[in-house]
């Protein structure tokens, strides 16, 4: 389980450094990277998303 929990923590750090360019700069490094595979940008966000509801749960885990 371990690893599942870095790899969704790894994640959604990508996505919030992909979000936080977006805010800053108005650059979204998922399009720029993968833009020209549409189907690869879709699984980013579905990764991050999924991530990220995952990562909801560590809430559950802090005492």
């Amino acid at each position: 389980m371990k690893m599942l929990d870095m790899t969704a923590l790894l994640i959604g750090v990508i996505g919030c450094i992909n979000w936080g360019l977006i805010g800053i700069a108005g650059f979204n490094l998922v399009e720029f990277l993968f833009g020209s595979i549409p189907f690869l940008v879709m699984i980013v966000y579905l990764l991050v998303g999924l991530s990220g509801i995952y990562l909801l749960t560590f809430f559950t885990k802090i005492h």
